[in-house]
């Protein structure tokens, strides 16, 4: 082997390139789906009024990452149409058309997925508060400067990539042993399963796992997401350490993330979280070259045109400038979670699940036709992805993001009911077209109803008993009316 610069990453590159891709696609249909009802010009909370607020002062708008919208006025058609041009360059790439030009056109694709939707998620506020968005943004950015078929592609773009992974990780596993006790003494996945944001179909079979299987299961997590990120960076022996062993090393530390992600994708719904970590684990699979040596032509070094390597080296350094922050973060005995440190949203903190709940508390929303809240009927509306329905099997839902039904899940947690959660019980008592389309179930059929109420319940998950008697997935318990019944102003 002739360094690190005769490993052969084609197949990284095509898993990255696609995977990301598709991701892409996937966050602008999801995007194009529920902005409008969550975020639009009438939406829970409007995005124009928070352009509004930023255009105030100078100040404010430094607080916002940058966006398209500070240019161009916002319309929910408008956002339509980023979605539509978003979901057609996304398709494109994964198709492979860009790839099969000069690497300048999947660079412009890639740049223009990464701007449009850092344009999407610097104003989807807590719609968009989550670590796969920053993720995904910082993904595109870094699949520009890929290159083409035509050559290999750049060493230097590879190993931001591992950079970005074990940040990922690595965070990850920081913030939990940081974080509960419950990582630490192995008892976590005791719990997770059934309290975790949205459960699968699966969630309820291994919850039900003995405690040691649990216990396995935070070990596996913790060899994960400790020991294997560093790992990831064994193929730069190849410069010193001749033979395959540098690259089967970076290869066993991407197959044991591939490996724990795959259990995440079938025990629970994380969005795009998962598979985004899958495809980036793909960058570090490697081969040695066999195609033999051939002299390069003018102007082109390792197979590749000298002003794109001037190009991808320099965005190698900037991005390690920009990154500074984020290692520090992760030594840090006040280490954030899923932070940006500028407003391009590149060099992020990632982590996630500091700390388990141990119980899990949903609030279900009810209406009623009835005149007096008092002796009414009470009706629940269905969400598509939260628990509710007993009965229902837990859906599969990821890689699609239900965004409302991921922030059902945090009301319960103590903190304070958020202004979005207002605005949807209006649109309830309203019967929003837009907003119920959000839900599974409207009981009302499309009508108004009279009354609305929150109520908090205890579920957990059936026993095999329990399921064999009654045929329930869940058991719960009612606790206490959380708001209402509440009205609309006649």
């Amino acid at each position: 082997m002739q360094g690190f610069a005769a490993v052969d990453f084609e197949l990284a590159r095509q898993v990255l390139q696609r995977g990301i891709a598709a991701l892409y696609l996937i966050a602008f249909v999801s995007t194009l789906n529920q902005f409008r009802p969550l975020l639009g010009e009438r939406g829970l909370l409007p995005a124009p009024a928070l352009l509004a607020w930023a255009a105030g002062s100078p100040r404010r708008a430094r607080m916002l990452p940058h966006t398209l919208f500070r240019r161009i006025r916002y319309t929910d058609r408008r956002l339509a149409a980023l979605c539509i041009g978003g979901i057609v360059i996304s398709t494109a790439v994964v198709v492979g058309i860009p790839q099969l030009t000069v690497p300048w056109v999947p660079m412009a694709c890639f740049l223009a997925l990464w701007f449009a939707y850092m344009s999407i998620t610097s104003i989807g506020q807590t719609f968009y508060g989550f670590g796969w968005e920053m993720l995904l943004v910082e993904a595109g950015f870094l699949a520009a400067f890929l290159g083409s078929a035509d050559q290999p592609p750049p060493a230097v773009v590879i190993v931001m990539f591992w950079w970005l992974l074990f940040r990922l990780e690595f965070g990850a596993g920081m913030i939990k042993i940081r974080g509960g006790r419950e990582w630490r003494d192995l008892t976590a996945m005791m719990y997770h399963h059934e309290t975790q944001p949205m459960p699968g179909p699966l969630s309820r079979q291994v919850h039900l796992l003995p405690a040691w299987f649990h216990r396995g299961e935070v070990v596996g997590n913790h060899v994960a997401q400790l020991g294997a990120p560093f790992l990831l960076f064994a193929p730069l022996l190849s410069w010193w350490v001749p033979g395959p062993v540098p690259l089967l090393v970076g290869a066993a530390a991407a197959a044991v993330v591939i490996a724990t992600q795959l259990w995440l994708v079938l025990t629970g719904n994380y969005a795009w979280l998962n598979w985004a970590t899958i495809v980036l684990a793909f960058s570090a699979v490697g081969v040695p070259d066999a195609a033999p040596a051939t002299s390069d032509p003018p102007w082109t070094i390792d197979g590749m045109p000298l002003p794109w390597l001037v190009v991808a080296s320099a965005v190698g350094a900037l991005y390690a400038v920009l990154s500074w922050p984020a290692l520090r973060n992760l030594f840090s005995r006040r280490q954030l979670m899923n932070a940006s440190f500028n407003r391009w949203q590149l060099g992020n903190a990632y982590g996630a699940f500091g700390t388990v709940t141990k119980e899990r508390i949903e609030f279900v929303v009810e209406g009623t036709t009835d005149e007096d809240p008092g002796t009414a009927g009470w009706h629940e509306y269905g969400f598509k992805g939260k628990p509710g329905e007993v009965r229902r099997i837990p859906p599969q839902v990821a890689p699609y993001h239900l965004r409302l039904d991921w922030l059902m899940w945090f009301l319960p947690l103590g903190m304070p009911l958020d202004e979005w959660f207002t605005a949807f019980l209006a649109r309830l008592l309203e019967a929003d077209p837009a907003t119920l389309r959000l839900l599974r179930h409207d009981p009302f059929r499309g009508e108004r109803p009279r009354w609305v109420r929150v109520v908090s319940y205890r579920y957990r998950f059936a026993t095999h008993a329990e399921f064999r008697a009654d045929r329930v997935r869940w058991v719960r318990d009612r606790r206490r009316v959380v708001i209402g019944p509440a009205s609309l102003p006649s």
